[in-house]
């Protein structure tokens, strides 16, 4: 597929997609959001990491508003048609995710981040529940998102007065999981993807049902759980490899299988 409104690079097991709207800080079309679920599940059969990052100066401004259309559009119906298959085929992509938040991210764009399993942002950029500045509620996943990373209290403030959130604070609350010098930032996220598309991927996967499943277990639950995903984990060729580096005391060379 040739896409008009983001780029997707892969090389050596890293997927890297890029919003490439910056003349509107990445803001998301219609086809944009198409895009994107394309590239996800194509990153997720060819990859073992998949990056998201922004072109310009900003990571993602949210839904596009600058067409003329915005006041008519039917929300309802573009979140539940259009977001919600994006935003799953993130969060239920079966190889890790990393939004590498590299400026603005707001709206829409910010929740777009939160849907992936890590967050590196640079220093300088920041995170903003834009939506009552319109008259709106948190959506695109919000809602969901935020009370799990950075409690009820502070969701609740950051939704209603739709503040200005840098990284470095983010990172504090627990909103994100790193806020990197911007010189640093690029070579950073770079190297943190590499680490995980060499890593091991069946591993990385099952690790995500367990972290998510704990939401909804109790402790018996999710140990039987934890027995479950771990059994299928020791049957993988890069458990034997690993066991076989820690002994030989060399680094492992996992495969993903």
């Amino acid at each position: 597929m040739i896409y008009q409104t983001i780029t997707l690079d892969i090389n050596d097991g890293m997927a890297v997609l890029t919003l490439n709207r910056p003349e509107v800080m990445n803001a998301l079309s219609t086809q944009m959001r198409a895009e994107i679920l394309h590239a996800v599940k194509a990153a997720e059969s060819e990859a073992r990491v998949l990056v998201m990052t922004g072109a310009g100066p900003a990571f993602c401004s949210g839904q596009d508003l600058g067409d003329g259309t915005a006041a008519s559009i039917d929300l309802e119906r573009t979140l539940r048609d259009e977001y919600t298959p994006m935003l799953r085929a993130i969060f239920e992509c079966r190889i890790p995710t990393i939004a590498a938040v590299n400026g603005a991210a707001a709206g829409a764009g910010a929740n777009l981040a939160l849907a992936c399993d890590v967050v590196i942002a640079s220093e300088m950029a920041y995170f903003v529940q834009a939506f009552t500045r319109i008259g709106l509620i948190p959506d695109a996943g919000g809602t969901y998102w935020l009370p799990r990373q950075m409690g009820a209290a502070k969701a609740m403030g950051a939704a209603l007065f739709a503040d200005k959130i840098m990284a470095s604070d983010a990172s504090n609350m627990g909103m994100i999981y790193e806020s990197i010098p911007e010189a640093e930032f690029d070579q950073h996220w770079r190297d943190r993807a590499a680490q995980l598309a060499h890593g091991p991927t069946l591993a990385y996967r099952q690790l995500k049902k367990a972290l998510r499943g704990t939401y909804e277990n109790s402790l018996d639950e999710q140990l039987v759980l934890e027995a479950k995903l771990q059994g299928k984990c020791g049957m993988t060729r890069d458990f034997k490899e690993g066991v076989v580096a820690f002994q030989e005391k060399r680094p492992p060379k996992y495969e993903g299988r």
